[in-house]
């Protein structure tokens, strides 16, 4: 698990070979084979990403009215490169929005949706709230956490899936729900989730049970939270089944809300 007095850097290398940063020795960035020709030795973009991503950045940002409020929006975009907040993206986001390091890593560091280390290809989030717990969530987390062989925001060796404990899923008529890349797979139990997981290891087509029906890449999702839609937040159904039983229920008896 994360957080050991004992990890080293080689702890936080990807397989998949992208710049990985020890969150114990913020600063020091460890450029793993394959991305030399993305990333410098010194953590830094090179001339074509970092031209990609002045492009990108520079239309994001022009949405604000001050600067400094497009960094949450930005720290996705760099996510959306890396597959997590590197050392080289907190500099960019810092320099793009004239800030010092200190105010993003500051940032970076709140949120949970901000990663310290690279994610998989699937972020797979389990819901451990108190109605999904109850339902079955912790046994859930128990048996996939086991049957991938990593915990909490780590990454399978293939880099293929990465595993989150959620809060809540604001879905708590589906329970227990799990999430891949933020889309909702509802009404799972451990054996549904394991198959879940086998199935996107395998490559095969897996679809939400909600939304769009095409499951994007970690990379892909963060792109999108970046305010740079992918055009797919208007298919499939957003509510359904329970979700909707009150709404029946009201417009058989003819209820209404008071009018203000």
């Amino acid at each position: 698990m994360s957080g050991s007095q004992n990890e080293s850097p080689a702890d936080y290398a990807s397989p998949k070979g992208s710049t990985t940063l020890n969150p114990s020795e913020e600063g020091v960035a460890v450029v793993s084979p394959g991305e030399e020709g993305r990333v410098t030795a010194r953590g830094s973009y090179s001339p074509e990403v970092r031209e990609r991503l002045e492009r990108d950045a520079k239309e994001i940002i022009s949405r604000y009215p001050k600067t400094r409020s497009a960094l949450l929006p930005l720290l996705h975009l760099v996510q959306s490169e890396d597959g997590y907040v590197s050392d080289a993206g907190q500099e960019f986001c810092a320099e793009m929005l004239g800030l010092t390091k200190a105010e993003v890593v500051g940032v970076a560091t709140f949120y949970t949706m901000y990663k310290r280390r690279p994610m998989g290809d699937y972020h797979v989030g389990v819901c451990v709230n108190t109605l999904c717990a109850v339902m079955g969530g912790d046994q859930i987390w128990d048996e996939l956490s086991e049957h991938v062989g990593v915990g909490h925001d780590e990454t399978s060796p293939d880099g293929r899936v990465s595993l989150e404990r959620l809060e809540c899923n604001a879905a708590c008529d589906f329970a227990p729900v799990m999430m891949v890349n933020w889309e909702f797979f509802d009404n799972q139990t451990p054996a549904s989730a394991k198959q879940l997981v086998d199935d996107l290891r395998d490559g095969k087509n897996v679809s939400p049970t909600r939304g769009p029906k095409k499951l994007c890449t970690f990379k892909e999702a963060s792109r999108v939270l970046a305010g740079l839609p992918d055009d797919l937040a208007g298919d499939g159904p957003s509510a359904a089944g329970a979700s909707l039983e009150g709404l029946k229920v009201a417009k058989a008896n003819g209820w209404k809300a008071p009018e203000a």
